[in-house]
């Protein structure tokens, strides 16, 4: 099946849809049940067409979400049959409950995007000093002194690494150092719910932007799995072209509006070499964000245990070194894990059923038959296929 083929399926799928909800709306519960059942035909078979497509999910959960409505809205004509033939009148506030759950089948703008300042601090980083260096001298520095850089400074970057392991939280906290605007967007989301309008939906996020920017204050837009909207696909159908093309179109504009604007794109992704060639340049920052090293692993531990009550026996060094390969986030799981292994013990003991019980010190064994069972969830393949891909990409 051709990309123009499937382009129109799509197309005909958010027509279908877009006249369902409004016909809902205005309580043609008849029309809007023949265009959502039409809605759903078809996006049935998109994912028909296309059984190995990454989309194939959203299309199914759209085509549910339709039939569900389908089914209310048939029990809805039936009990406002029913009360027109003993009253003569339809049931009042039917139009009103239609409205209110036909608003749950649209995905908006203020749902996909977070406009919330992170509160993370930028001690609370452990570790990754070149991402830190990285992103003072693209984005603090500017910030404080845009007189020093005649020549302009990147306004893409892009953090790329193992999960776990701290981009979202860097991001976070360059936000959290800047007095300015911090916007959040989950990619996955954008192209799971933006169906029809994805398009419209990222030149509205930058336009967004932009009208911050009238403040004089800096913003910085946060893309999280970013290869989920710019990944090289061999398969891509009409909307989400439009997306990739709208996005690349926006990124164009953020480098071309003069050396001053202080407008910032951050993107985050497990897989860079999924993404796209023709976007990889818009980000003139690509930095990897490894595995904690020693030392860092060293200040997680000290930061996951300082709330737990620790034996003498335990030593975070040693605990340090025998967790080389974990993440971050495997770390904090770990002494997550350990201090279950504990309250378990409470419970199954009958103990916790006192109020003022508390559960034994943590020993040092605990934490070894925690690791034992707990492994890296980063495999050495994986982290040989970031150190290949930083050989050859890597912008610092």
């Amino acid at each position: 099946m051709s990309n123009q083929a499937a382009k129109e399926l799509e197309d005909s799928a958010y027509n279908y849809a877009s006249q369902a909800i409004r016909m809902d709306s205005q309580g043609s519960y008849g029309a809007a049940i023949s265009y959502y059942q039409k809605a759903i035909s078809t996006l049935i078979k998109l994912a028909q067409l296309y059984p190995d497509y990454k989309l194939n999910r959203m299309y199914l959960e759209r085509a549910a979400a339709y039939q569900e409505r389908v089914k209310a809205l048939q029990t809805t004509r039936g009990v406002a049959s029913a009360a027109v033939s003993a009253t003569g009148e339809a049931p009042t506030g039917s139009p009103v409950q239609s409205t209110r759950s036909v608003e749950t089948l649209k995905a908006t703008f203020d749902e996909l995007v977070m406009k919330e300042k992170p509160d993370v601090k930028w001690e609370e980083v452990i570790g990754l000093d070149d991402a830190k260096r990285a992103i003072k001298e693209s984005i603090m520095f500017p910030v404080k002194r845009p007189d020093l850089f005649p020549l302009g400074w990147p306004r893409g970057m892009l953090f790329y690494g193992p999960p776990g392991c701290g981009k979202t939280m860097l991001a976070a906290a360059a936000a959290s150092e800047i007095d300015g605007y911090f916007l959040t967007v989950d990619a996955a989301s954008i192209m799971s719910k933006w169906l029809g309008e994805g398009e419209k939906n990222v030149a509205k996020l930058f336009n967004y932007a932009r009208k911050l920017l009238e403040d004089n204050d800096p913003v910085m837009i946060f893309i999280d799995e970013l290869d989920s909207l710019l990944g090289a696909r061999s398969q891509e159908i009409g909307g989400e072209i439009r997306v990739r093309n709208q996005f690349l179109k926006e990124m164009d504009g953020i480098m071309d509006k003069g050396t001053s604007l202080q407008l910032y794109v951050i993107g985050a992704t497990n897989k860079p070499w999924s993404l796209d060639s023709p976007f990889l340049r818009r980000f003139q920052k690509r930095i990897y964000v490894p595995l904690p090293d020693l030392k860092a692993r060293l200040e997680m531990f000290k930061l996951y245990t300082a709330p737990l009550k620790l034996d003498q026996s335990v030593d975070l060094n040693q605990l340090a070194k025998l967790s080389e390969g974990y993440s971050g986030s495997d770390i904090r799981d770990v002494c997550q894990s350990v201090q279950l292994r504990v309250v378990s013990e409470l419970f199954e003991s009958g103990a916790a059923v006192d109020k003022g019980s508390q559960t034994r010190e943590i020993r040092m064994q605990d934490c070894k038959e925690v690791l034992r069972f707990r492994r890296p969830s980063v495999s050495p393949d994986m982290l040989r296929a970031y150190i290949t891909w930083t050989e050859n990409f890597k912008a610092l």
